[in-house]
């Protein structure tokens, strides 16, 4: 029984932000935080960019403490730096520096549509200077509640 909920189990890791600073998590990803962690649950721009962002909610935290946050396998930190873009899977997206701006690209071809197409045909584009989380998994959301 226990094989059918290995994909759920994910590693934690626990980032400490200092005074000052911010980052955006996943809602799915957020596990826990300080209690002098200030938070807010932001409503992505774009819904169905959002929704595969694992559903239309980010949380975003702020103010020095301890932050949990969860992802598949061990997650892969990339560093942006003004003028060098850093572009995600969304469903691969855990977290982000709070300074970054993002925005959602589309490639979308006619090779897309007869399922040529040679990447994902949306992506979260991060620029400014900061740090984005990802993690080596595409979570899949279902109307459910089931991912995987």
């Amino acid at each position: 029984m226990m094989g059918n909920y290995m994909w759920q189990i994910k590693k934690i890791s626990i980032l400490r932000l200092a005074q000052g600073e911010s980052i955006f998590v996943n809602g799915n990803d957020l596990l826990a935080f300080e209690p002098s962690v200030r938070w807010d649950i932001k409503l992505m721009k774009k819904k169905v960019s959002g929704m595969l962002a694992g559903g239309l909610f980010n949380v975003k935290l702020e103010g020095a403490g301890l932050v949990a946050i969860t992802s598949h396998y061990e997650p892969l930190t990339l560093i942006v730096q003004p003028g060098d873009s850093v572009y995600t899977d969304p469903n691969a997206t855990v977290a982000w520096s709070g300074d970054l701006k993002t925005e959602f690209v589309t490639d979308v071809s006619f090779k897309t549509f007869i399922g040529r197409g040679s990447g994902e045909s949306i992506q979260m584009k991060f620029t400014g200077s900061g740090f984005v989380v990802v993690q080596p998994f595409e979570e899949v959301y279902t109307t459910n509640g089931n991912q995987g």
